[in-house]
């Protein structure tokens, strides 16, 4: 029964933290479009695809690229420590901000070199290519740092497979939740 439990945890949680982050990443774009003024056209959250944000009439392009990133990286930091404050699921809330940190700390540096998606644009729009390596200089050591010392919360160690069942359902229903978000904002 506990290895059901621990199991149903990792798996809510992994897939719950890569839709967790394209969500977070794209609201960042959309916010950075709303404040410069820019067009939303569509947001494409599909689960069977990478997400995206297209965006019309943008004047302030590196304003609305580097947006999806930096809060997308920032946000889950920031809803970790609301989560410690109020002691509720911080351990979950902590492995999704480090996720989002490797994510798009590794998106950009790695992607840099083949200008894959926001990385082309930051580039093309005029950003110095170390910009996108001192982001994931900076996210992706920060993100490794708060998974660290987390394995037994998940099971691992000297858990022997425990998890709490609470969290483990509540990662379930959280995943459920942005698979459902995702076939439904921007289809494909």
């Amino acid at each position: 029964m506990r290895h059901r439990d621990q199991i149903v945890l990792l798996v809510s949680v992994g897939l719950g933290s890569w839709l967790g982050m394209q969500l977070v990443h794209e609201t960042g774009h959309v916010i950075g479009a709303w404040v410069t003024g820019a067009h939303v056209d569509r947001v494409v959250l599909n689960p069977l695809t990478i997400s995206r944000t297209d965006v019309s009439r943008n004047t302030a392009p590196l304003v609305v690229v580097w947006a999806g990133p930096v809060f997308g990286a920032l946000a889950p930091v920031l809803i970790w420590l609301i989560a410690t404050v109020a002691r509720s699921g911080a351990f979950l809330f902590r492995f999704f901000a480090g996720f989002c940190l490797v994510a798009n700390g590794l998106y950009l540096a790695v992607g840099s070199f083949d200008r894959v998606g926001d990385c082309g644009e930051i580039l093309r729009h005029g950003s110095p290519m170390w910009s996108l390596w001192l982001f994931g200089l900076v996210t992706v050591p920060a993100g490794v740092l708060l998974w660290h010392g987390q394995g037994e919360r998940f099971g691992f160690g000297a858990a022997n497979g425990q998890v709490n069942r609470a969290a483990a359902h509540g990662a379930l229903l959280a995943c459920l939740a942005l698979l459902v978000l995702g076939f439904f904002v921007g289809g494909e």
